[in-house]
């Protein structure tokens, strides 16, 4: 019988408070609705899996390139957190099969000159789409190299005019009962947002998102459009999004809600600045170092200080977490 340290084990197989309470119920929950689907729905989970989008047509931008080896198409389509569909790795991919990204419309609300509605084809076309090779560091202590489709958000938010009053963005994503079990759980409150300073939101790196590998986004990876902020930790890139608001005052975000202790508004990664559960001085990459291999020694900003480093000057990033 191996017996496991609490030194053993990894930040991703800690589960959240949260999460732990409501964990017997959503097992109920999807063993009942498993017996209901049969066998012709868990094959048509397996067949969604394996379903590859439809390509992009996108030039990759050098400056934005990280020179780490991407992870693999399977992880990165395989291994998600998206609680909509389920709090375990697996379920967004095995759940998300029947979530409606067709027609689509993303709002954009609040403190601009030129409040709109745009559907997904007017988003595309609204600048050049561009590949870009970015870190994703998870708050878990795990990460990834993924290769994302898409453009500045700051392309979108100039087309959008701000007022003086815009100080913060807000991101909200889609609520669809009958598609995303998950809602059914008390894990958060419903829909999902996150929120960006209007600074950070444009930045450069911060990118309006339709695609990985060269295809437009599978549904567990936040299809048809997401955002992208690779120098936070993964949870404030929000996914599906519906709505994208220009706000006065900071966003009441979903995990800062949920539990402000643990999960801050900022969430820059920061190895200075350990979880309350559990170091962020280092990370496993997905795919790559098994779990006896040394982990790597987790960046500052994720390796894009020389970018952002700026947009915090003066602040307290322990205090400011």
């Amino acid at each position: 019988m191996l017996i496991r340290r609490p030194s053993d084990i990894l930040p991703s197989e800690i589960t959240p408070e949260a999460v732990y309470r409501d964990r017997r119920r959503l097992m109920l929950q999807a063993g009942l609705a498993a017996s209901a689907m049969g066998l012709a729905g868990w094959s048509g989970r397996q067949a969604f899996a394996q379903t590859t989008g439809v390509k992009l047509a996108a030039q990759r931008n050098g400056a934005f390139v990280v020179m780490d080896k991407p992870t693999s198409q399977k992880d990165v389509t395989t291994y998600n957190n998206f609680y909509e569909f389920g709090t375990d790795k697996g379920d967004p991919s095995d759940h998300a099969g029947r979530f409606r990204t067709s027609p689509w419309t993303v709002a954009i609300e609040g403190e601009v000159k030129k409040p709109q509605v745009l559907s997904l084809d007017d988003l595309r076309k609204l600048a050049p789409l561009e590949e870009r090779i970015y870190r994703l560091r998870c708050v878990e202590g795990w990460s990834m190299v993924i290769p994302w489709t898409g453009y500045s958000l700051a392309a979108l938010i100039r087309r959008v005019e701000p007022t003086g009053n815009a100080r913060f963005v807000e991101f909200v994503t889609a609520v669809q009962p009958d598609t995303m079990p998950g809602l059914r759980t008390r894990v958060l409150d419903w829909p999902y947002v996150e929120g960006l300073r209007m600074d950070e939101a444009m930045q450069p790196l911060t990118l309006l998102t339709f695609g990985v590998y060269g295809e437009t986004l599978p549904n567990q990876n936040g299809a048809p459009v997401r955002v992208v902020v690779p120098w936070k930790y993964g949870f404030k890139s929000g996914k599906s999004l519906v709505k994208i608001r220009f706000v006065e005052k900071q966003p009441a975000t979903s995990w800062v809600k949920a539990a402000p202790q643990e999960y801050g508004f900022y969430a820059n990664v920061n190895p200075n600045v350990p979880h309350p559960r559990w170091s962020q001085a280092s990370e496993r990459r997905i795919g790559e170092d098994g779990l006896f291999s040394p982990k790597r020694k987790t960046l500052m900003f994720n390796g894009y200080g020389d970018q952002v480093a700026s947009l915090y000057a003066g602040m307290d990033l322990a205090r400011d977490y």
